[in-house]
């Protein structure tokens, strides 16, 4: 997620301004590209037989299918899958509706959160055995929380099944970088794993890029996907954005922002980053700029979400069939 700001509400971009020098303020807005629609030339399933995908919009989620996630149900929708929201907390009973129950970027308070510490968990202890009981079942979880105070907000969550998050910003040290990456397989930053070789060689990724998140720890059976390149450090603010040379920062070496885990009969596909999942449009000081699948230099963006959807739902295991839960 890059955003500094909700739709409806401002953030001045004070960690971009020191990290990169600026002498003056800008302020961002972040929105879905309504004009995105992506077109899949071999779709995995035919139109509306797919997996039936669950989009979270209980928890305060700054991306939902009806926002910011618009995009990533588009191209879901377009490959064949049945995408709906889910607006009710997380029982056995609404997870069970669902063939892969997606997260991103839930957070305490929705829009009239601070983004402040200390971090209060999105999730109560019996959604968390919910979840965690589902997948072992047979579900699967597609769980992401970028940038603080989503990290914070998913901590618990993301404990029960042996990830810790770090509830900050992942920036390159010290060159003004910021937090905007591209995984490849070229530098070693991008895994060899079933998600990023696909069906087929068409299906085959190369890069990946990201848009400003958190880094996270695996427990030690998980599979990496998207390793955080040498150079970076995690930065941990009080309040989101604001930093200054007191900030507390830990090095974010051998850490990931992307990983795959099995879980019982079920699977976890955990990331770092939200933007990467969806097509954004934002405005700083006039300029309209795009993020996420629809940035020019994020062409395998598009095919890594469907990778990892395929993957979730057994599709890309040999000579299995998907069916339906």
């Amino acid at each position: 997620m890059k955003t500094r700001m909700y739709s409806t509400r401002l953030f001045i971009g004070v960690g971009i301004l020191l990290i990169a020098g600026c002498d003056s303020a800008t302020i961002d807005t972040q929105l879905g590209d309504i004009e995105y629609m992506p077109v899949v030339s071999a779709p995995a399933y035919a139109p509306d037989q797919g997996p039936v995908v669950l989009v979270d919009a209980a928890h305060g989620n700054f991306h939902t299918i009806d926002g910011r996630y618009g995009a990533f149900a588009r191209l879901l929708e377009a490959d064949g899958c049945v995408v709906r929201s889910a607006d009710d907390p997380a029982t056995r009973d609404l997870l069970d509706q669902a063939d892969v129950y997606v997260i991103s970027n839930a957070i305490k308070g929705g829009e009239d959160a601070e983004w402040v510490l200390p971090a209060v968990s999105a999730f109560t202890s019996d959604e968390i055995s919910a979840i965690r009981g589902w997948v072992e079942d047979g579900g699967a979880l597609l769980l992401i929380a970028d940038h603080m105070p989503m990290p914070g907000a998913t901590a618990d969550l993301a404990a029960a099944f042996g990830f810790v998050f770090y509830n900050g910003f992942a920036f390159r040290k010290g060159t003004g970088g910021g937090g905007l990456f591209t995984m490849s397989r070229a530098d070693g930053t991008l895994a060899d794993h079933p998600i990023t070789r696909g069906r087929n060689e068409s299906e085959r990724i190369e890069s990946v890029m990201i848009f400003t998140g958190q880094a996270f720890r695996p427990p030690d059976d998980a599979a990496p996907l998207l390793i955080v390149p040498p150079g970076v450090e995690i930065l941990l603010p009080s309040v989101a954005w604001e930093f200054s040379e007191r900030t507390p920062r830990v090095a974010a070496d051998g850490l990931l922002q992307g990983a795959a885990l099995r879980v019982g009969k079920g699977r976890i596909a955990v990331f770092g980053e939200a933007a990467m999942f969806t097509a954004q449009r934002g405005v700083e000081n006039g300029e309209v700029s795009l993020f996420g699948m629809n940035h020019p230099e994020a062409r395998d963006n598009e095919q890594f979400v469907l990778n990892v959807i395929h993957w979730l739902t057994g599709l890309l295991d040999p000579d299995q069939q998907f069916a339906r839960r």
